[in-house]
Protein backbone atom coordinates (compact mmCIF):
# COMPACT_ATOMS: atom_id res chain seq x y z
CA UNK A 1 0.00 0.00 0.00
CA UNK A 2 1.38 2.85 -1.34
CA UNK A 3 1.54 5.63 1.80
CA UNK A 4 1.70 9.82 1.68
CA UNK A 5 2.81 12.30 4.42
CA UNK A 6 -0.68 13.21 3.89
CA UNK A 7 -1.88 10.12 6.74
CA UNK A 8 -0.04 11.72 9.06
CA UNK A 9 -1.93 14.39 9.97
CA UNK A 10 -0.76 18.49 10.29
CA UNK A 11 2.31 19.38 12.29
CA UNK A 12 1.57 19.51 15.98
CA UNK A 13 1.45 22.51 18.18
CA UNK A 14 4.56 21.71 19.89
CA UNK A 15 6.08 24.37 22.34
CA UNK A 16 3.48 27.16 22.50
CA UNK A 17 5.25 30.84 23.59
CA UNK A 18 2.57 32.74 24.95
CA UNK A 19 3.78 36.00 22.96
CA UNK A 20 1.86 39.66 25.27
CA UNK A 21 0.84 41.57 22.08
CA UNK A 22 0.73 44.93 24.41
CA UNK A 23 2.46 44.33 27.63
CA UNK A 24 2.92 46.01 30.91
CA UNK A 25 6.49 47.70 31.09
CA UNK A 26 7.20 47.51 35.21
CA UNK A 27 10.45 49.48 35.31
CA UNK A 28 8.15 52.39 33.58
CA UNK A 29 5.27 51.68 35.56
CA UNK A 30 2.81 52.40 32.63
CA UNK A 31 1.91 49.59 29.51
CA UNK A 32 3.50 49.71 25.89
CA UNK A 33 1.99 52.68 23.71
CA UNK A 34 1.80 50.99 20.21
CA UNK A 35 4.70 51.76 18.85
CA UNK A 36 6.59 50.37 21.56
CA UNK A 37 4.95 47.12 21.39
CA UNK A 38 5.47 46.84 17.72
CA UNK A 39 9.26 47.14 18.39
CA UNK A 40 9.20 44.42 20.95
CA UNK A 41 7.09 42.48 18.08
CA UNK A 42 9.42 43.04 15.89
CA UNK A 43 12.75 42.11 18.12
CA UNK A 44 10.87 38.81 19.89
CA UNK A 45 8.33 37.48 17.98
CA UNK A 46 9.57 37.35 14.02
CA UNK A 47 12.87 35.39 15.85
CA UNK A 48 10.56 32.97 18.12
CA UNK A 49 12.18 29.77 18.30
CA UNK A 50 8.85 28.09 19.25
CA UNK A 51 6.36 25.48 17.10
CA UNK A 52 3.86 27.66 18.29
CA UNK A 53 3.68 31.79 18.35
CA UNK A 54 0.59 32.17 20.89
CA UNK A 55 -1.07 35.62 20.72
CA UNK A 56 -3.30 35.91 23.98
CA UNK A 57 -6.24 38.33 24.08
CA UNK A 58 -7.95 36.72 27.35
CA UNK A 59 -6.66 36.85 30.96
CA UNK A 60 -3.29 37.47 30.43
CA UNK A 61 -4.39 40.47 28.15
CA UNK A 62 -5.12 43.69 29.75
CA UNK A 63 -4.96 46.34 26.70
CA UNK A 64 -7.68 44.56 24.62
CA UNK A 65 -8.21 46.69 21.68
CA UNK A 66 -4.68 48.07 21.49
CA UNK A 67 -3.21 44.35 21.11
CA UNK A 68 -6.22 43.67 18.43
CA UNK A 69 -4.78 46.94 16.72
CA UNK A 70 -1.21 45.85 16.92
CA UNK A 71 -2.00 42.43 15.55
CA UNK A 72 -3.68 43.82 12.84
CA UNK A 73 0.01 46.05 11.93
CA UNK A 74 2.37 43.43 12.41
CA UNK A 75 0.83 39.64 11.48
CA UNK A 76 0.93 40.68 7.78
CA UNK A 77 4.45 40.61 7.96
CA UNK A 78 5.23 37.77 9.85
CA UNK A 79 7.21 35.17 8.68
CA UNK A 80 5.21 31.46 9.17
CA UNK A 81 7.54 29.09 6.78
CA UNK A 82 8.55 27.03 10.28
CA UNK A 83 5.92 28.53 12.76
CA UNK A 84 2.34 28.40 13.49
CA UNK A 85 0.27 31.66 14.94
CA UNK A 86 -2.51 31.07 17.63
CA UNK A 87 -4.50 33.62 18.94
CA UNK A 88 -6.58 32.61 22.12
CA UNK A 89 -9.91 34.96 21.55
CA UNK A 90 -12.22 35.52 25.04
CA UNK A 91 -14.89 33.34 26.22
CA UNK A 92 -17.57 32.74 23.30
CA UNK A 93 -20.24 35.22 22.76
CA UNK A 94 -19.21 37.42 25.11
CA UNK A 95 -18.50 41.31 24.43
CA UNK A 96 -14.85 41.04 24.11
CA UNK A 97 -15.47 37.87 21.58
CA UNK A 98 -16.98 39.50 19.07
CA UNK A 99 -14.62 41.88 18.99
CA UNK A 100 -11.59 39.15 18.81
CA UNK A 101 -13.85 37.20 15.83
CA UNK A 102 -13.93 40.34 13.93
CA UNK A 103 -10.28 40.74 13.79
CA UNK A 104 -10.12 37.05 13.31
CA UNK A 105 -11.72 37.64 9.91
CA UNK A 106 -10.01 40.33 9.08
CA UNK A 107 -6.19 38.24 9.45
CA UNK A 108 -7.91 34.99 8.56
CA UNK A 109 -5.20 34.24 6.09
CA UNK A 110 -2.53 34.81 8.76
CA UNK A 111 -3.96 32.65 11.56
CA UNK A 112 -3.78 28.93 12.02
CA UNK A 113 -5.50 28.66 15.41
CA UNK A 114 -7.88 29.81 17.53
CA UNK A 115 -7.60 29.01 21.16
CA UNK A 116 -11.10 29.57 22.47
CA UNK A 117 -10.84 30.61 26.10
CA UNK A 118 -13.00 28.44 28.82
CA UNK A 119 -14.78 26.58 26.20
CA UNK A 120 -18.14 24.78 26.85
CA UNK A 121 -18.39 26.50 30.07
CA UNK A 122 -21.23 28.63 28.97
CA UNK A 123 -23.22 27.03 26.04
CA UNK A 124 -21.55 23.23 26.19
CA UNK A 125 -20.07 21.89 22.58
CA UNK A 126 -22.36 24.42 20.97
CA UNK A 127 -20.15 26.69 21.20
CA UNK A 128 -17.46 24.91 19.49
CA UNK A 129 -20.28 23.78 16.36
CA UNK A 130 -20.87 27.62 15.80
CA UNK A 131 -16.97 28.48 15.99
CA UNK A 132 -16.77 25.87 13.12
CA UNK A 133 -19.01 27.26 11.46
CA UNK A 134 -17.53 30.97 11.11
CA UNK A 135 -14.45 29.84 10.90
CA UNK A 136 -15.30 27.61 7.73
CA UNK A 137 -15.59 30.47 5.15
CA UNK A 138 -12.22 31.64 6.33
CA UNK A 139 -8.85 31.19 4.95
CA UNK A 140 -10.21 27.96 2.74
CA UNK A 141 -11.67 26.65 6.15
CA UNK A 142 -7.77 26.14 7.07
CA UNK A 143 -8.07 27.31 10.96
CA UNK A 144 -8.16 25.17 13.56
CA UNK A 145 -9.93 25.55 17.09
CA UNK A 146 -7.72 24.45 20.42
CA UNK A 147 -10.77 24.71 23.27
CA UNK A 148 -9.10 25.39 26.33
CA UNK A 149 -10.69 22.98 29.17
CA UNK A 150 -10.64 24.97 32.45
CA UNK A 151 -13.68 23.56 34.50
CA UNK A 152 -15.46 20.45 34.70
CA UNK A 153 -18.33 21.50 32.89
CA UNK A 154 -15.88 21.42 30.20
CA UNK A 155 -14.52 18.17 31.01
CA UNK A 156 -17.88 16.72 31.25
CA UNK A 157 -18.51 17.35 27.55
CA UNK A 158 -15.22 16.79 26.42
CA UNK A 159 -16.26 13.92 23.95
CA UNK A 160 -18.70 16.10 21.97
CA UNK A 161 -16.02 19.18 22.05
CA UNK A 162 -13.84 16.50 20.39
CA UNK A 163 -16.27 15.33 18.28
CA UNK A 164 -15.76 18.38 15.77
CA UNK A 165 -13.20 17.97 12.55
CA UNK A 166 -11.96 21.33 13.69
CA UNK A 167 -10.37 20.39 16.68
CA UNK A 168 -7.02 18.67 16.64
CA UNK A 169 -6.07 19.45 20.09
CA UNK A 170 -7.47 20.50 23.09
CA UNK A 171 -5.55 22.14 26.18
CA UNK A 172 -5.68 21.30 29.71
CA UNK A 173 -5.46 25.10 31.37
CA UNK A 174 -4.91 23.93 35.05
CA UNK A 175 -5.01 26.92 36.39
CA UNK A 176 -8.70 27.70 36.01
CA UNK A 177 -9.31 24.11 36.11
CA UNK A 178 -7.78 23.55 39.66
CA UNK A 179 -9.77 26.92 40.89
CA UNK A 180 -12.68 25.60 39.39
CA UNK A 181 -12.37 22.23 41.37
CA UNK A 182 -11.29 23.79 44.81
CA UNK A 183 -7.90 22.42 44.56
CA UNK A 184 -4.37 23.49 45.91
CA UNK A 185 -2.09 23.20 43.25
CA UNK A 186 1.68 24.29 43.53
CA UNK A 187 4.22 24.54 40.75
CA UNK A 188 6.84 21.84 41.80
CA UNK A 189 3.79 19.06 41.57
CA UNK A 190 0.98 20.06 39.84
CA UNK A 191 1.19 17.40 37.65
CA UNK A 192 0.67 15.48 40.44
CA UNK A 193 -1.80 16.76 41.95
CA UNK A 194 -4.06 16.78 38.87
CA UNK A 195 -2.83 13.88 37.62
CA UNK A 196 -6.58 12.38 37.58
CA UNK A 197 -8.22 14.85 35.40
CA UNK A 198 -5.54 14.67 32.66
CA UNK A 199 -5.71 11.07 32.33
CA UNK A 200 -9.58 11.37 32.03
CA UNK A 201 -9.25 14.18 29.18
CA UNK A 202 -5.94 11.75 27.34
CA UNK A 203 -8.55 8.76 27.63
CA UNK A 204 -11.53 10.99 25.67
CA UNK A 205 -8.69 12.31 22.97
CA UNK A 206 -7.32 9.07 22.16
CA UNK A 207 -10.36 7.36 21.95
CA UNK A 208 -11.16 10.48 19.64
CA UNK A 209 -8.10 10.86 17.86
CA UNK A 210 -7.01 14.03 19.24
CA UNK A 211 -3.96 15.80 20.91
CA UNK A 212 -3.81 17.38 24.37
CA UNK A 213 -1.50 20.15 25.69
CA UNK A 214 -0.05 20.31 28.40
CA UNK A 215 0.03 22.78 31.17
CA UNK A 216 1.69 26.33 31.93
CA UNK A 217 4.71 26.47 34.19
CA UNK A 218 4.80 29.38 36.36
CA UNK A 219 8.35 28.75 37.81
CA UNK A 220 10.75 30.71 36.32
CA UNK A 221 14.55 30.89 36.67
CA UNK A 222 18.04 32.23 35.70
CA UNK A 223 19.31 29.77 33.46
CA UNK A 224 18.50 29.54 29.82
CA UNK A 225 19.42 25.99 27.66
CA UNK A 226 21.61 26.39 24.56
CA UNK A 227 19.88 25.12 21.89
CA UNK A 228 22.91 23.22 20.47
CA UNK A 229 21.72 20.84 23.66
CA UNK A 230 19.96 17.77 21.79
CA UNK A 231 21.12 14.83 23.52
CA UNK A 232 19.69 13.15 26.75
CA UNK A 233 23.38 12.73 28.75
CA UNK A 234 23.95 16.59 27.79
CA UNK A 235 20.89 17.79 28.65
CA UNK A 236 21.73 16.05 32.12
CA UNK A 237 24.70 17.43 32.16
CA UNK A 238 23.83 20.91 31.61
CA UNK A 239 20.94 20.35 34.41
CA UNK A 240 23.31 19.49 36.86
CA UNK A 241 26.24 21.97 35.99
CA UNK A 242 24.25 24.76 35.06
CA UNK A 243 20.29 24.26 35.43
CA UNK A 244 19.03 26.10 38.60
CA UNK A 245 16.02 24.19 40.60
CA UNK A 246 13.34 26.15 38.07
CA UNK A 247 14.61 24.12 35.35
CA UNK A 248 15.15 21.07 36.16
CA UNK A 249 11.36 20.85 37.71
CA UNK A 250 9.90 22.58 34.36
CA UNK A 251 12.13 19.71 32.52
CA UNK A 252 10.62 16.79 34.77
CA UNK A 253 6.92 17.78 34.30
CA UNK A 254 7.60 18.42 30.52
CA UNK A 255 9.42 15.44 30.34
CA UNK A 256 6.12 13.56 32.34
CA UNK A 257 3.91 15.21 30.11
CA UNK A 258 6.15 13.68 26.84
CA UNK A 259 5.94 10.52 28.37
CA UNK A 260 2.21 10.46 28.60
CA UNK A 261 1.60 11.44 24.65
CA UNK A 262 0.64 14.90 24.74
CA UNK A 263 1.21 16.84 22.32
CA UNK A 264 2.18 20.38 22.92
CA UNK A 265 2.68 22.47 26.31
CA UNK A 266 2.01 26.19 26.86
CA UNK A 267 5.39 28.05 28.29
CA UNK A 268 5.11 31.98 29.04
CA UNK A 269 8.98 32.68 29.20
CA UNK A 270 11.58 32.24 26.26
CA UNK A 271 13.73 30.18 28.50
CA UNK A 272 11.31 27.26 28.99
CA UNK A 273 11.19 26.62 24.58
CA UNK A 274 14.16 24.69 24.04
CA UNK A 275 13.78 23.41 27.75
CA UNK A 276 10.59 22.32 26.63
CA UNK A 277 11.19 21.08 23.23
CA UNK A 278 14.11 18.75 24.07
CA UNK A 279 12.00 17.00 27.12
CA UNK A 280 8.66 16.49 23.83
CA UNK A 281 11.30 15.54 21.14
CA UNK A 282 12.96 12.97 20.51
CA UNK A 283 16.62 13.12 20.59
CA UNK A 284 18.75 12.63 17.16
CA UNK A 285 19.64 9.05 18.89
CA UNK A 286 16.69 7.87 20.09
CA UNK A 287 15.15 8.84 16.61
CA UNK A 288 18.30 6.61 14.72
CA UNK A 289 18.26 3.51 17.44
CA UNK A 290 13.89 3.38 16.63
CA UNK A 291 14.98 3.50 12.54
CA UNK A 292 17.43 0.39 13.64
CA UNK A 293 14.70 -1.68 15.62
CA UNK A 294 12.11 -1.35 12.50
CA UNK A 295 15.13 -1.89 10.44
CA UNK A 296 15.32 -5.10 12.03
CA UNK A 297 12.53 -6.25 12.39
CA UNK A 298 11.36 -5.56 8.46
CA UNK A 299 14.99 -7.66 7.89
CA UNK A 300 13.09 -10.53 10.00
CA UNK A 301 9.35 -10.26 8.65
CA UNK A 302 8.40 -9.92 12.29
CA UNK A 303 6.25 -6.44 11.56
CA UNK A 304 2.71 -8.62 11.16
CA UNK A 305 3.71 -11.49 14.10
CA UNK A 306 7.06 -12.66 15.52
CA UNK A 307 9.67 -11.59 17.69
CA UNK A 308 13.57 -10.61 17.31
CA UNK A 309 16.42 -10.00 20.00
CA UNK A 310 17.72 -6.67 19.48
CA UNK A 311 20.79 -5.42 21.98
CA UNK A 312 19.92 -7.80 24.81
CA UNK A 313 15.87 -7.13 24.78
CA UNK A 314 13.11 -9.57 23.36
CA UNK A 315 10.54 -7.20 20.44
CA UNK A 316 7.72 -8.00 19.52
CA UNK A 317 5.18 -6.45 17.18
CA UNK A 318 3.84 -3.83 19.72
CA UNK A 319 7.35 -2.79 20.54
CA UNK A 320 7.80 -1.84 16.77
CA UNK A 321 4.71 -0.12 16.78
CA UNK A 322 6.44 1.84 19.54
CA UNK A 323 9.44 2.66 17.54
CA UNK A 324 7.14 3.87 15.13
CA UNK A 325 5.29 6.08 17.13
CA UNK A 326 9.02 7.58 18.24
CA UNK A 327 9.05 8.18 14.58
CA UNK A 328 5.99 9.72 13.73
CA UNK A 329 5.83 11.84 16.71
CA UNK A 330 9.25 13.25 15.74
CA UNK A 331 8.05 14.21 12.13
CA UNK A 332 5.08 16.35 14.03
CA UNK A 333 7.00 17.86 15.92
CA UNK A 334 9.38 18.76 12.67
CA UNK A 335 12.35 17.10 13.52
CA UNK A 336 12.84 14.31 11.75
CA UNK A 337 14.39 14.26 8.05
CA UNK A 338 12.51 13.92 5.15
CA UNK A 339 14.93 10.56 4.39
CA UNK A 340 14.22 9.44 8.22
CA UNK A 341 10.03 10.48 7.24
CA UNK A 342 10.14 8.64 3.70
CA UNK A 343 11.57 5.13 5.75
CA UNK A 344 8.53 5.59 8.19
CA UNK A 345 6.33 5.92 5.37
CA UNK A 346 7.41 2.89 3.42
CA UNK A 347 6.97 0.98 6.87
CA UNK A 348 3.34 2.52 7.35
CA UNK A 349 3.17 0.73 3.63
CA UNK A 350 3.73 -2.48 5.18
CA UNK A 351 0.87 -2.55 7.73
CA UNK A 352 -2.77 -2.53 7.74
CA UNK A 353 -4.72 -0.17 7.85
CA UNK A 354 -6.57 -0.08 10.86
CA UNK A 355 -3.19 -1.02 12.53
CA UNK A 356 -1.85 2.20 11.01
CA UNK A 357 -4.71 3.89 12.81
CA UNK A 358 -4.23 2.04 16.04
CA UNK A 359 -0.45 3.35 15.80
CA UNK A 360 -1.23 6.93 14.44
CA UNK A 361 -5.37 7.96 14.63
CA UNK A 362 -3.93 12.14 14.12
CA UNK A 363 -5.29 12.84 10.73
CA UNK A 364 -5.16 9.07 9.19
CA UNK A 365 -7.68 8.91 6.39
CA UNK A 366 -7.82 5.15 5.04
Amino acid sequence: MAITSAVLGDYWPGIQLYYPPVKYAPALGIYEDLDAAALRFQKHARNCHAQTLLFDLEDGCRQKALSRDLLRQELPGLQRDDIAVAVRINPFRTEEYEKDMQMVRDLAEHIDVVMLAKAGEAYGAAEIRDLSAVLAGMNGGGITIQPIIEHPKSLKVAPEIMAYSTVKHVVFGIHDFSKAMGIHITPQHWTEELKFFLNQILFEARIAGKGVIGGVEVLIGESTMPEKILEPHDIRRWLDLHGDEESRIVFRHACEEAALGLTGKQVIHPSHIHLCKVAYTPSPTEITRNIRILQAAVEADALHGGAIKFEGEMLDPPMFGKALQVLLRAHALRALTDDDTQFALSVLGMLPAQVIRENWPYGVIL
